[in-house]
């Protein structure tokens, strides 16, 4: 059983909560979140980063961000909508979908706090939640069918540090 990597990334900025946008599924990406999470996949192109398949929250924010890292890939990774990235569902269920795609190498999910960071410790065996900022990526490398604790947290970055690695 080879080890793959995953590529936890928070949606970027999106817009507020509130009268402008009562249905928070649909709530999308600001102009400055979209132009940020650019040039945070220019810094993932910078440190070598291939991502084969990416799967998303069904939530606009995320699938935008999602789009993103496609259109910033110099081989475009397939896309793979899943409920299982939604606010509240477990991480098993993330499992769940990643043993559909034993075949990649490198599959990032684009998420949502604090379900991406309650992912992240389920698959390192940490006790608490890690932190992602809107942008932010994390790198767990997982054996092919991921189980609860086996993965290793290789790095975690801010937006702001993955920016400052663009050309």
């Amino acid at each position: 059983m080879g080890m793959r990597s995953l590529y936890l990334v928070r949606h970027a900025i999106a817009f507020d909560r509130g009268t402008d946008w009562p249905d928070d599924t649909k709530r999308p990406l600001t102009h400055k979140g979209a132009a940020r999470m650019r040039e945070v996949v220019d810094g993932l192109s910078e440190m070598g980063v291939t991502i084969d398949v990416v799967v998303t929250s069904p939530l606009v924010r995320a699938k935008q961000t999602a789009d993103l890292i496609i259109a910033g890939s110099a081989e475009p990774p397939a896309l793979v909508v899943s409920a299982s990235l939604t606010p509240g569902a477990s991480p098993s269920a993330i499992a769940d979908v990643l043993s559909q795609h034993t075949e990649a190498d490198g599959i990032a999910l684009v998420g949502h706090e604090p379900g991406l960071g309650e992912l992240a410790a389920w698959l390192i065996g940490a006790r608490h939640p890690l932190v992602f900022k809107k942008g932010g990526v994390g790198r767990i490398d997982v054996p092919s069918i991921p189980l609860q604790g086996s993965g290793e947290l290789v790095w975690l970055a801010t937006p702001k540090m993955l920016r400052a690695l663009r050309p």
